[in-house]
């Protein structure tokens, strides 16, 4: 049973891993920090602007705007984040009620 079973794992195992596979993660991990840095500088860019006490608001205000409209868009371009938890998540399971008012009896 054992030798059967081995051959087969080690089969499932290889092609999980294969470097067809890894080339699309690389890949979509380049896109994802790319875009992710791109934030990040567009971000510290409106810090240093707003920061700044002896720039005009005149000169900044259409910057600071037109950085916010690319992170917006940059924020619609990586999509929903998709998580994969090896557990459940906490939400799954009952709530649970401590304190005096679930013990508390009705009067009439």
């Amino acid at each position: 049973m054992r030798r059967a079973l081995f051959p087969f794992a080690a089969l499932l195992l290889a092609s999980g891993a294969s470097p067809a596979s890894a080339g699309h993660w690389r890949a979509h991990y380049a896109d994802w920090w790319s875009i992710h840095q791109a934030i990040y500088e567009r971000e510290n860019r409106i810090a240093f602007l707003e920061a700044d006490p002896e720039t005009d608001d005149g000169y900044r205000a259409p910057i600071i705007s037109r950085h916010r409209a690319e992170i917006r868009r940059l924020h619609a371009a990586l999509g929903p984040a998709q998580w994969q938890w090896t557990t459940p998540c906490c939400y799954s399971r009952p709530p649970i009620y401590i304190g005096w008012s679930s013990h508390r009896r009705r009067s009439r």
